[in-house]
């Protein structure tokens, strides 16, 4: 038997947790549905036998899902940000996130169908944003906040200094 992590990042859901998990597990890799656990009696949110937890990983992180009920949403105060190799792997991401109900917004942040957000980060612009070039931070920072999906080409142009 394996030993529960010792930390695990707790999610909200109203009644989707197990739907949130398992989309998680098909999106990203080194995620999983590692069980679902049912309510052993009424609560007040829910009935016996309602799924109550799910226990899950994303991208390596352990999770568990609570199927709270409507009494608390999910905020930007929290999200997942994904490092991504380049612009197929942030299309990708983003594209699974946003085309499943979700939403975009900003600077590389979208949310899911849950309410969760999500940064899909490459790490071109991690790199270059906190560059130790203060000239090349600031393009490239300056670049970011006008895109919703981050455009790798422009944080690169922006690096370079070339106009686009």
């Amino acid at each position: 038997m394996s030993h529960p992590a010792k930390n695990t990042i707790c999610l909200w859901y109203n009644r989707d947790a197990e739907d949130a998990a398992r989309f998680y597990a098909q999106t990203f890799p080194d995620s999983t549905v590692t069980a679902v656990h049912r309510a052993p009696g009424d609560y007040p949110s829910g009935k016996e036998g309602d799924v109550l937890t799910v226990e899950f990983t994303v991208l390596g992180i352990p999770c568990l899902g609570l199927n709270g009920g409507p009494a608390f949403k999910q905020t930007e105060a929290f999200s997942f940000q994904v490092a991504t190799a380049d612009q197929a792997e942030t299309d990708r991401y983003w594209n699974a996130i946003v085309g499943h109900g979700g939403t975009e917004s900003a600077c590389g942040w979208c949310k899911d169908k849950w309410g969760v957000s999500w940064q899909i980060t490459p790490v071109a612009l991690s790199r270059a944003v906190a560059s130790p070039d203060p000239a090349v931070a600031k393009r490239a920072f300056a670049a970011m906040m006008t895109m919703r999906k981050i455009d790798v080409a422009i944080i690169e142009a922006a690096v370079r200094g070339d106009a686009r």
